[in-house]
Protein backbone atom coordinates (compact mmCIF):
# COMPACT_ATOMS: atom_id res chain seq x y z
CA UNK A 1 0.00 0.00 0.00
CA UNK A 2 1.31 3.43 -0.62
CA UNK A 3 0.30 7.01 -2.37
CA UNK A 4 0.25 7.14 -5.94
CA UNK A 5 0.54 9.64 -9.01
CA UNK A 6 -1.43 10.20 -11.83
CA UNK A 7 -0.36 8.93 -14.64
CA UNK A 8 -1.41 9.52 -18.36
CA UNK A 9 -0.37 7.86 -21.48
CA UNK A 10 -2.06 8.17 -25.13
CA UNK A 11 -1.34 4.52 -26.80
CA UNK A 12 -3.97 5.52 -30.30
CA UNK A 13 -5.10 7.39 -31.99
CA UNK A 14 -6.91 8.04 -35.37
CA UNK A 15 -4.98 7.62 -38.19
CA UNK A 16 -5.35 7.82 -41.76
CA UNK A 17 -4.96 3.99 -43.81
CA UNK A 18 -1.39 3.89 -45.77
CA UNK A 19 -3.60 3.21 -48.56
CA UNK A 20 -5.57 6.19 -48.36
CA UNK A 21 -2.24 8.40 -46.96
CA UNK A 22 -0.67 6.99 -50.83
CA UNK A 23 -3.57 8.73 -52.66
CA UNK A 24 -3.27 12.21 -51.01
CA UNK A 25 0.14 11.76 -51.44
CA UNK A 26 -0.37 11.31 -55.63
CA UNK A 27 -2.25 14.67 -55.22
CA UNK A 28 -0.40 16.58 -53.28
CA UNK A 29 2.77 16.20 -50.61
CA UNK A 30 1.37 19.00 -48.80
CA UNK A 31 -1.94 16.98 -48.14
CA UNK A 32 0.12 13.89 -47.10
CA UNK A 33 1.75 16.16 -44.46
CA UNK A 34 -1.16 17.36 -42.96
CA UNK A 35 -2.46 16.05 -39.36
CA UNK A 36 -4.73 12.90 -40.15
CA UNK A 37 -7.24 14.48 -37.48
CA UNK A 38 -7.43 17.40 -39.75
CA UNK A 39 -8.23 15.68 -43.26
CA UNK A 40 -10.66 13.27 -41.29
CA UNK A 41 -12.64 16.50 -40.35
CA UNK A 42 -12.54 18.00 -43.11
CA UNK A 43 -13.56 15.00 -44.57
CA UNK A 44 -16.96 15.22 -42.42
CA UNK A 45 -17.67 18.42 -42.50
CA UNK A 46 -16.92 18.61 -46.46
CA UNK A 47 -19.29 15.54 -46.74
CA UNK A 48 -22.61 17.16 -45.56
CA UNK A 49 -22.17 19.88 -47.76
CA UNK A 50 -20.12 18.92 -50.78
CA UNK A 51 -21.42 16.79 -53.83
CA UNK A 52 -18.00 14.80 -54.20
CA UNK A 53 -18.00 11.90 -52.67
CA UNK A 54 -15.93 11.59 -49.06
CA UNK A 55 -13.02 9.55 -50.38
CA UNK A 56 -12.66 12.24 -52.84
CA UNK A 57 -13.16 15.61 -50.53
CA UNK A 58 -9.46 15.99 -49.28
CA UNK A 59 -8.02 14.86 -52.96
CA UNK A 60 -10.55 17.15 -55.07
CA UNK A 61 -10.87 19.89 -52.46
CA UNK A 62 -7.89 19.59 -49.61
CA UNK A 63 -5.90 21.78 -52.03
CA UNK A 64 -8.44 24.99 -51.80
CA UNK A 65 -8.75 24.82 -48.23
CA UNK A 66 -4.71 23.97 -47.11
CA UNK A 67 -3.44 25.71 -49.45
CA UNK A 68 -5.20 29.47 -48.85
CA UNK A 69 -4.94 31.06 -45.48
CA UNK A 70 -7.61 31.63 -43.37
CA UNK A 71 -10.02 33.49 -45.03
CA UNK A 72 -11.61 34.83 -41.43
CA UNK A 73 -8.42 36.55 -40.77
CA UNK A 74 -7.33 34.44 -37.90
CA UNK A 75 -4.72 31.79 -37.72
CA UNK A 76 -3.77 28.30 -39.93
CA UNK A 77 -5.07 27.62 -43.11
CA UNK A 78 -8.85 27.69 -44.61
CA UNK A 79 -9.18 24.17 -43.25
CA UNK A 80 -8.73 25.67 -39.84
CA UNK A 81 -11.05 28.21 -40.34
CA UNK A 82 -13.72 25.90 -41.53
CA UNK A 83 -13.21 23.37 -38.61
CA UNK A 84 -13.48 26.63 -36.91
CA UNK A 85 -16.73 27.83 -38.40
CA UNK A 86 -18.20 24.47 -37.64
CA UNK A 87 -17.48 24.23 -34.09
CA UNK A 88 -19.16 27.69 -33.38
CA UNK A 89 -21.79 26.86 -35.41
CA UNK A 90 -22.05 23.83 -32.89
CA UNK A 91 -21.64 21.14 -35.74
CA UNK A 92 -19.44 19.44 -33.80
CA UNK A 93 -20.56 15.79 -34.58
CA UNK A 94 -18.21 16.00 -37.58
CA UNK A 95 -15.11 15.42 -35.04
CA UNK A 96 -16.76 12.14 -33.45
CA UNK A 97 -14.88 10.49 -35.93
CA UNK A 98 -11.21 11.67 -34.59
CA UNK A 99 -10.37 8.89 -31.20
CA UNK A 100 -7.93 9.49 -28.56
CA UNK A 101 -6.93 6.04 -26.37
CA UNK A 102 -5.10 6.55 -22.96
CA UNK A 103 -4.24 4.68 -20.46
CA UNK A 104 -4.86 6.21 -17.37
CA UNK A 105 -3.11 5.12 -13.96
CA UNK A 106 -3.09 6.21 -10.73
CA UNK A 107 -6.25 7.81 -10.26
CA UNK A 108 -8.96 7.63 -6.89
CA UNK A 109 -11.70 5.85 -7.37
CA UNK A 110 -13.92 9.09 -6.63
CA UNK A 111 -12.33 10.57 -10.05
CA UNK A 112 -13.31 7.58 -11.96
CA UNK A 113 -16.92 8.28 -10.63
CA UNK A 114 -16.90 11.23 -12.36
CA UNK A 115 -15.12 10.58 -15.25
CA UNK A 116 -17.88 7.93 -16.17
CA UNK A 117 -20.38 10.97 -15.98
CA UNK A 118 -19.30 11.34 -18.88
CA UNK A 119 -20.88 8.80 -20.98
CA UNK A 120 -21.83 9.73 -24.83
CA UNK A 121 -18.30 9.82 -26.78
CA UNK A 122 -16.74 8.01 -23.88
CA UNK A 123 -15.95 4.25 -23.31
CA UNK A 124 -13.86 2.51 -20.32
CA UNK A 125 -12.11 -0.46 -18.87
CA UNK A 126 -11.24 -0.47 -15.49
CA UNK A 127 -9.64 -2.10 -13.24
CA UNK A 128 -11.83 -4.58 -11.15
CA UNK A 129 -11.44 -4.44 -7.64
CA UNK A 130 -13.43 -7.41 -7.40
CA UNK A 131 -10.94 -9.72 -9.51
CA UNK A 132 -7.92 -7.42 -8.45
CA UNK A 133 -7.04 -9.02 -5.15
CA UNK A 134 -6.25 -5.86 -2.91
CA UNK A 135 -5.03 -7.76 0.03
CA UNK A 136 -1.15 -6.50 1.54
CA UNK A 137 0.25 -10.26 0.69
CA UNK A 138 -1.37 -10.30 -2.86
CA UNK A 139 0.27 -9.20 -5.36
CA UNK A 140 -0.78 -5.90 -5.46
CA UNK A 141 0.90 -5.10 -2.45
CA UNK A 142 -2.06 -3.66 -0.63
CA UNK A 143 -4.83 -0.94 -2.28
CA UNK A 144 -2.71 2.37 -3.20
CA UNK A 145 -4.05 5.59 -2.81
CA UNK A 146 -4.29 9.20 -4.23
CA UNK A 147 -4.15 11.73 -1.01
CA UNK A 148 -6.38 14.87 -2.44
CA UNK A 149 -4.65 18.36 -2.90
CA UNK A 150 -6.20 19.71 0.03
CA UNK A 151 -5.24 17.07 2.02
CA UNK A 152 -1.70 17.17 0.81
CA UNK A 153 -1.35 20.97 0.80
CA UNK A 154 -3.02 21.82 3.73
CA UNK A 155 -1.54 24.43 6.14
CA UNK A 156 -4.31 24.50 8.21
CA UNK A 157 -3.84 25.92 12.03
CA UNK A 158 -4.31 22.13 13.41
CA UNK A 159 -3.95 22.67 16.90
CA UNK A 160 -7.61 24.85 16.63
CA UNK A 161 -9.23 21.83 15.51
CA UNK A 162 -10.60 19.13 17.69
CA UNK A 163 -10.42 16.62 14.94
CA UNK A 164 -6.23 17.65 14.26
CA UNK A 165 -5.22 16.38 18.44
CA UNK A 166 -3.64 12.86 18.87
CA UNK A 167 -5.76 11.96 22.09
CA UNK A 168 -3.75 8.76 22.37
CA UNK A 169 0.13 11.09 21.72
CA UNK A 170 -1.16 14.17 22.84
CA UNK A 171 0.52 16.01 19.72
CA UNK A 172 -0.73 17.89 17.30
CA UNK A 173 -0.34 16.26 13.42
CA UNK A 174 -0.63 17.54 9.77
CA UNK A 175 -3.83 16.18 8.33
CA UNK A 176 -1.68 14.27 5.96
CA UNK A 177 -0.70 11.79 9.25
CA UNK A 178 -4.57 11.42 9.76
CA UNK A 179 -5.18 10.61 6.17
CA UNK A 180 -2.48 7.89 6.25
CA UNK A 181 -3.30 6.48 9.65
CA UNK A 182 -7.39 6.11 8.04
CA UNK A 183 -5.90 4.49 4.68
CA UNK A 184 -3.43 1.71 7.31
CA UNK A 185 -6.76 1.06 9.39
CA UNK A 186 -9.07 0.26 6.09
CA UNK A 187 -6.23 -1.89 4.62
CA UNK A 188 -5.87 -3.45 8.02
CA UNK A 189 -9.73 -3.96 7.53
CA UNK A 190 -9.49 -5.98 4.48
CA UNK A 191 -6.99 -8.04 5.53
CA UNK A 192 -8.87 -9.11 8.63
CA UNK A 193 -12.49 -9.98 6.21
CA UNK A 194 -9.72 -11.64 3.49
CA UNK A 195 -8.40 -13.54 6.29
CA UNK A 196 -12.20 -14.59 7.66
CA UNK A 197 -12.90 -16.24 4.41
CA UNK A 198 -14.52 -13.44 2.57
CA UNK A 199 -13.78 -13.02 -1.10
CA UNK A 200 -12.40 -9.53 -2.68
CA UNK A 201 -15.99 -8.97 -3.96
CA UNK A 202 -17.06 -8.19 -0.69
CA UNK A 203 -13.95 -7.49 0.97
CA UNK A 204 -13.82 -4.31 -1.61
CA UNK A 205 -16.74 -2.86 -0.11
CA UNK A 206 -14.37 -0.96 3.14
CA UNK A 207 -11.94 0.30 0.73
CA UNK A 208 -12.12 3.92 0.21
CA UNK A 209 -12.98 6.78 -2.85
CA UNK A 210 -9.26 7.53 -2.47
CA UNK A 211 -8.21 3.87 -3.65
CA UNK A 212 -6.35 3.89 -6.81
CA UNK A 213 -7.68 2.48 -10.07
CA UNK A 214 -6.13 2.30 -13.65
CA UNK A 215 -8.16 2.46 -16.72
CA UNK A 216 -8.59 2.31 -20.54
CA UNK A 217 -10.51 5.08 -21.76
CA UNK A 218 -11.19 6.11 -25.48
CA UNK A 219 -13.00 9.05 -26.31
CA UNK A 220 -13.72 11.15 -29.82
CA UNK A 221 -12.38 14.97 -29.60
CA UNK A 222 -16.31 16.60 -29.52
CA UNK A 223 -16.73 14.59 -26.45
CA UNK A 224 -13.06 15.57 -24.98
CA UNK A 225 -13.96 19.10 -25.71
CA UNK A 226 -17.03 19.11 -23.74
CA UNK A 227 -15.27 17.59 -21.17
CA UNK A 228 -12.30 19.43 -21.15
CA UNK A 229 -15.08 22.88 -20.75
CA UNK A 230 -16.31 21.50 -17.53
CA UNK A 231 -13.75 19.93 -15.79
CA UNK A 232 -10.87 22.46 -16.78
CA UNK A 233 -9.13 24.44 -14.02
CA UNK A 234 -11.26 27.58 -12.74
CA UNK A 235 -14.38 25.87 -13.66
CA UNK A 236 -15.22 24.51 -10.29
CA UNK A 237 -14.03 20.92 -10.65
CA UNK A 238 -11.89 19.37 -7.82
CA UNK A 239 -8.47 19.66 -8.05
CA UNK A 240 -7.35 15.61 -9.07
CA UNK A 241 -10.01 15.36 -12.70
CA UNK A 242 -8.97 19.36 -13.52
CA UNK A 243 -5.25 17.63 -13.69
CA UNK A 244 -6.76 15.10 -15.62
CA UNK A 245 -8.12 17.51 -18.10
CA UNK A 246 -5.41 19.00 -18.46
CA UNK A 247 -2.97 15.62 -19.31
CA UNK A 248 -5.91 14.73 -21.56
CA UNK A 249 -5.33 18.08 -23.43
CA UNK A 250 -1.65 18.34 -23.45
CA UNK A 251 -1.10 14.43 -25.18
CA UNK A 252 -3.74 15.60 -28.02
CA UNK A 253 -2.96 18.61 -29.05
CA UNK A 254 0.97 17.26 -29.12
CA UNK A 255 -0.29 14.42 -32.01
CA UNK A 256 -3.12 17.20 -33.32
CA UNK A 257 -1.52 20.18 -32.92
CA UNK A 258 -4.62 22.08 -35.01
CA UNK A 259 -6.77 21.24 -31.79
CA UNK A 260 -4.86 23.56 -29.05
CA UNK A 261 -7.34 26.57 -30.51
CA UNK A 262 -10.72 24.87 -29.49
CA UNK A 263 -9.20 23.58 -25.94
CA UNK A 264 -8.21 27.34 -25.10
CA UNK A 265 -11.66 28.77 -26.04
CA UNK A 266 -14.00 27.52 -28.34
CA UNK A 267 -14.42 24.40 -26.42
CA UNK A 268 -17.14 26.41 -23.80
CA UNK A 269 -19.23 27.06 -26.74
CA UNK A 270 -19.15 23.01 -28.11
Amino acid sequence: MAETKMNVELMFHTQLSAEFKEKLRKASEQLAEAPDGKILALTAIRTCYSANKPSEIAIKEGAKYFGSAASDGDSGSDADRLIRQIVASKHTSTLEGITFTFAIEGVSRALLAQLTRHRAGFSFSVQSQRYVKMGSGNKSGGFDYVVPEKVASSTKDVATSQFSVDAEMGEILPATTYFERAMSAIQTAYDELRDAGIPAEDARAVLPQAAATNLVMTVNLRALLDFYAKRRRGNGAQAEISDLAEALRRAVTEVEPWTAQFFEGVSASV
